[in-house]
């Protein structure tokens, strides 16, 4: 088979989440900092369009790219890519990629614990994983400093009205809605209605409210919308089910470690948890994340929380994506069937 490029790719899923990473084949990109690599992947385009668009991808995949870190503290580095961000940080992602380092023997595992440090652009994450027979069975990630931002604030959506909403970063930024006001009991059979919707809120949140990180001034949108449903109490904590709205137009498999640290930092400015206290989020399909406040962090002069994420991943298959020099798509496509109005 002739290729004019080659990249090897593991793929992998974190409770339900497609979270795939590429191996080999790629050169590390030019930065400074891992920031600085993750801005120029945003704005070159060149290996997202390979690996996101179809053929090769579609709107449901995330592709994380192993990378040398630059922290001295890190094993490893990796910039994720999703369907229309290249963010800071995602739990699910940085599960995947514990899965793969570990599984593939990238990194030595270590029976029955093994202790990582992994850089993310948005900072270093220290990860513990819980290893049995050569498999890594549940990943503990502690995130990057989450916190609150507006509460309880207008937003007018076209076609719905004023709903009353929150802002709020966990490792990426999200607008969060309450999902039984808006008729949402986050079933399977809603996501359809999610995804669209959840991509109209984020649109309105961006133009009426904004969002800005105070350590990061690159970041300066709100990424995604988070439907969160009604808490209830359980001998562990707070467990509640949620759906995640991802641009251009799906809904996130897995309970988004990012959103859980999200809504942790909310529920802590609310007073409703401290640093000890655990939440179990659960996802449109069924799946868990477990999160557990650490600690409490400054981040730019307002208080946040040091949040940890749990759960599982699994590896599906090993990749190589080609690209023939004759292949007239060279870049791929995106239609808006699947992709959503552009």
């Amino acid at each position: 088979m002739r290729s004019s490029k080659t990249i090897h790719v593991i793929s992998c899923h974190a409770e339900g989440e497609v979270g795939d990473v590429i191996v080999g084949g790629v050169a590390p990109p030019p930065g400074e900092t891992l920031w600085e690599q993750r801005s120029f992947i945003a704005r070159d385009r060149t290996l997202r369009d390979f690996v996101l668009n179809e053929p090769r991808g579609g709107v449901f995949r995330h592709v994380n790219l192993l990378v040398p870190p630059k922290h001295p503290e890190a094993d490893a580095a990796f910039i994720i890519m999703e369907p229309e961000d290249t963010p800071p940080m995602s739990g699910s992602n940085s599960i995947c990629v514990s899965t793969v380092l570990l599984d593939s023997g990238i990194i030595a595992m270590r029976e029955p614990v093994t202790e990582l440090v992994l850089e993310a652009p948005g900072g270093l994450v220290r990860v513990r994983a819980e290893c049995r027979n050569g498999k890594a069975e549940r990943i503990f990630v502690q995130n990057v400093a989450s916190f609150a931002g507006k509460l309880d604030v207008p937003l007018e959506v076209e076609g719905v009205g004023t709903l009353r909403v929150d802002t709020a970063y966990g490792g990426d930024s999200f607008v969060v809605v309450d999902a039984k006001a808006l008729g949402f009991a986050i079933t399977e059979d809603e996501a359809a209605d999610i995804a669209r919707l959840g991509v109209r809120i984020t649109r309105a949140a961006n133009e009426q409210i904004g969002f800005s990180h105070p350590d990061l001034p690159d970041w300066d949108h709100i990424s995604f919308c988070a439907f969160c449903g009604p808490l209830s109490e359980t001998a562990q904590g707070l467990t509640g089910r949620s759906a995640v709205a991802i641009r251009p137009g799906k809904v996130d498999r897995s309970p988004t470690g990012t959103a859980v640290s999200a809504r942790m930092a909310l529920l802590a400015a609310k007073g409703k948890m401290k640093p000890g206290d655990t939440f179990e989020a659960v996802s449109i399909i069924g799946s868990r994340f477990m999160g557990r406040i650490l600690g409490e962090q400054s981040v730019g002069g307002q208080m946040g929380i040091v949040p940890e994420i749990s759960g599982r991943a699994w590896i599906t298959g090993v990749h190589q994506h080609m690209l023939d020099p004759d292949d007239p798509w060279p870049s791929g496509y995106r239609l808006s069937d699947t992709w959503g109005a552009q």
